[in-house]
Order: structure tokens, then C-alpha cells, then sequence
């Protein structure tokens, strides 16, 4: 019997409560796999192109490149890439934005938690619908 191998998942965020939280919780979802974080968007950008993973959980908010501009320069790069993005300003032009630049989801970090993990659980399943949003 072969092991299915996990979801790659690599964290873009600024904020030190995802940091510290995010990856434990996400260890916990069986199948998935955290290999990278970064807190702005420069390095982001960077570390996905190298590290080539499954999903990107992408804030909108950062310091250098934004996260909508890392998610078009991604798209470019990468159009298969899932990206789901996260913020705390979750404007109706914004997720307008994201969704026309090919982010597969878009959620709300203070209320959309519990969809982020369903969908990744989903992911790492195989089951994964590709809705464009929460």
C-alpha cells in the first residue's frame, strides 16, 4: 500500500497570531503538511516559486508586495496553484480582485476559519470541488 503523499501548504502572512496558531492547527488536519511560511510579500513570492507547493494561504495585507500582487505574479508563474486568500478587510472589491486573478477562495480571518480547514481537509482528501468561494 502506497501513502498518498500530503498537501503542501506554505503560509503568507504578516500577522504573528496566524504565525504562532496556523501551522499547529493545520498539523492536526491528517494530510497536510506546512513547508514554508514568510511575513511579507517579497519573500513570499520568492519561496513559493522554490518550494512549489499544493496551496498558499495568502494575507492581502503585507509588507513589500501586497498579497493580490503576489497572487497575480503567482498566477502568472503557477496557473494550476491553488491560492485561498485571507484577510481581515474583506471588502466586496477585493474579493472581486483576487477571484479575477484565479485565487480559488477567499476567506474572512475572523469568521471563515472553520471553511479554510473543511476545505483543506477537502484538499488533502482528494476531494477538493475548486468552488470559488466560502
Amino acid at each position: 500500500m502506497t501513502t498518498k503523499p500530503k498537501l503542501k501548504v506554505f503560509i503568507a502572512d504578516d500577522s504573528s497570531f496566524i504565525h504562532d496558531r496556523l501551522p499547529g492547527v493545520l498539523a492536526e488536519i491528517s494530510g497536510v503538511e506546512v513547508i514554508g511560511e514568510a511575513i511579507n510579500g517579497n519573500e513570499a513570492l520568492d519561496s513559493i516559486l522554490k518550494l512549489n507547493p499544493d496551496v498558499v494561504l495568502l494575507d492581502i495585507r503585507m509588507p513589500g508586495k501586497t498579497g493580490i500582487e503576489v497572487l497575480s505574479e503567482l498566477k502568472k508563474e503557477k496557473p494550476e496553484l491553488k491560492v485561498i486568500m485571507l484577510t481581515n478587510y474583506p471588502y466586496p472589491q477585493y474579493r472581486q480582485k483576487c477571484m479575477e486573478l484565479g485565487a480559488t477562495y477567499f476567506f474572512e480571518k475572523s469568521n471563515d476559519f472553520e471553511k479554510l480547514f473543511n476545505v483543506l481537509k477537502e484538499m488533502a482528501a482528494g476531494q477538493d470541488e475548486n468552488n470559488e468561494s466560502g
